[in-house]
């Protein structure tokens, strides 16, 4: 790899392509030049406000072009923008903020209410700035860009500066601050254009998925790095993914396999126009086979699978459209290794187990993380040996496809979102009336896999499983509450105390091939 900086890739985009379009949002659009002379608005802002190399400053809001502005701006200083998931609850968003130590915070209208709430336990925050205005206290983004000149204050920028910071669940119930650098961004770009992702300049690329994933952002940039156009949608919509399919000719899209259902049950879609679309791409979590034969039917293009992490800047394997050919036998598979990417599977001893056999899956290669931001402990566990470990259990075939099996750690993959049973357990557990819980994941036709939570009750006491996630409600994410309660007299532990949730699982899971969603 080279000295790549992200920043310096976008800047020669504007150059060459700067009267283009690069973004559209709700009929908004900005050509290449527009947006690079923003961003060095946003820039010159930035260090107006006394943001320094490597501070953070925060993005809580719905999807927008505005964004890439924000991005793009807190590269040119070689600040780092914290991407926070919108779906979190207050005290998640609060220690989110906390942790990151993020300096500013940059908010769409539809969580001004959560940061009001929460603005006096974040301590780090010294200034809000409402992406949409219309607050009496905090100023109006375009108004706060607007004050400074466009000049791009090109400072030096490393191949090592993070460029983002995401979060991930946590298994000990606090999400982790994955940190990703401009070195990462390369080499998920080059494996892009070796493997899968020939976008041009003549593409019209939908980016729908949530902007504090790596899939959503992986998009954007991927788009605005080939030059082509980009069409930013706030949410997952899947009546407007179509609608823009027909009328603006989208040519790319990334779709988790639960939105493809979406997409695949809404009524318009027998009279939408699908022909522009010549790619979809999908991952995030396993897709069913009948739904994936039923979408290639309806689109009739190429469906490319990728397969990554967070951690590993979204990038290890990748499915081709031919081995989407049920008579290949890989459907369930998540491909190869993209280029750069080695990929083993592993036993509990950390060796190589025999192709077929199940063990843990790690990768090595450029594209993972710089580490978990103020977490070493965290960090130097999942890296070793400069392989990631991904957590993930599954084995390879005689063919070298990857075949995800199970989960080695305990996370759920609910509709693409990562939940751990800790976050879900420690919620419920303060609850004074519940004795012990435990939380799994089980089959879910629509989202892959649904949270369930085994309660058992104090003694002499009854309550309603819905009553269970309204407490829950309160405390963390909507996406991570359980959509089922079972009470249970006991739950399996072996002798040193710890949960059997494999034992807890089984009877859920009985009879299916794969037992992840």
């Amino acid at each position: 790899m080279s000295n790549f900086i992200l920043i310096d890739e976008m800047r020669r985009v504007a150059k060459q392509r700067g009267d283009a379009t690069a973004l559209v949002y709700e009929g908004r659009e900005t050509s290449y030049r527009q947006l690079d002379e923003r961003a060095s608005q946003v820039a010159q802002s930035l260090l107006q406000e006394g943001i320094e190399p490597h501070a953070r400053v925060a993005f809580l809001g719905k999807n927008s072009d505005l964004y890439f502005e924000l991005l793009l701006g807190a590269q040119k200083t070689r600040s780092v923008i914290v991407g926070v998931n919108s779906r979190l609850a207050g005290p998640e968003v609060a220690y989110v903020l906390n942790n990151a130590n993020a300096e500013l915070v940059f908010v769409s209208q539809d969580f001004v209410p959560l940061i009001e709430n929460i603005l006096a336990d974040c301590e780090s925050v010294r200034k809000v700035i409402a992406m949409d205005g219309g607050h009496a206290a905090w100023p109006a983004f375009d108004a706060w860009r607007d004050a400074s000149e466009a000049i791009d204050p090109m400072l030096s920028c490393q191949p090592d500066d993070d460029f983002i910071q995401l979060y991930t669940s946590g298994t000990t119930g606090h999400p982790k601050g994955v940190q990703l650098t401009n070195t990462n961004m390369e080499s998920a770009l080059f494996q892009v254009k070796a493997d899968w992702g020939q976008w041009s300049t003549d593409d019209h690329v939908l980016l729908c998925m949530p902007l504090f994933h790596i899939a959503g952002v992986n998009v954007g940039v991927i788009g605005l790095c080939a030059g082509s156009k980009v069409t930013v949608l706030p949410d997952v919509d899947p009546g407007e993914i179509l609608r823009l399919i027909d009328e603006e000719k989208i040519s790319v899209l990334f779709m988790v396999p639960a939105v493809i259902l979406f997409v695949m049950q809404h009524p318009n879609l027998s009279a939408t126009d699908l022909s522009s679309v010549r790619q979809v791409i999908y991952g995030a979590s396993p897709i069913a086979e009948e739904l994936l034969v039923q979408a290639s039917k309806a689109f009739k293009c190429e469906f490319m699978q990728v397969y990554g992490l967070t951690e590993t800047t979204g990038c290890a394997t990748h499915l081709p459209p031919e081995d989407h050919d049920p008579a290949r036998g890989k459907l369930r598979s998540c491909g190869k290794p993209n280029t750069g990417i080695e990929i083993r599977i592993v036993g509990e001893d950390g060796k190589d187990v025999p192709v077929g056999e199940v063990g843990e899956i790690i990768m090595r290669g450029a594209s993972n993380m710089k580490g978990y931001w103020n977490n070493p402990d965290a960090t130097n566990d999942a890296i070793r040996n400069e392989f990631f470990y991904t957590g993930d259990a599954g084995f390879v075939d005689d063919e070298g496809y990857v075949f995800i099996h199970d989960r080695v750690k305990d996370m759920i993959v609910s509709g693409g979102e990562n939940v751990y049973p800790a976050e879900v357990e420690n919620a419920l557990f303060a609850h004074p009336q519940i004795a012990d819980v435990a939380v799994i994941g089980v089959p879910d036709e629509r989202w892959g896999e649904a949270v369930k939570a085994c309660v058992v009750l104090e003694a002499g006491v009854e309550l309603a499983g819905q009553e269970i996630i309204g407490w829950a409600r309160e405390r963390i994410a909507g996406y991570k509450l359980p959509k089922s309660v079972d009470f249970v007299e006991a739950l399996p532990r072996n002798p040193s105390g710890k949960i059997l949730r494999r034992e807890l699982r089984e009877p859920y899971w009985e009879g299916q091939e794969r037992r992840v969603g």
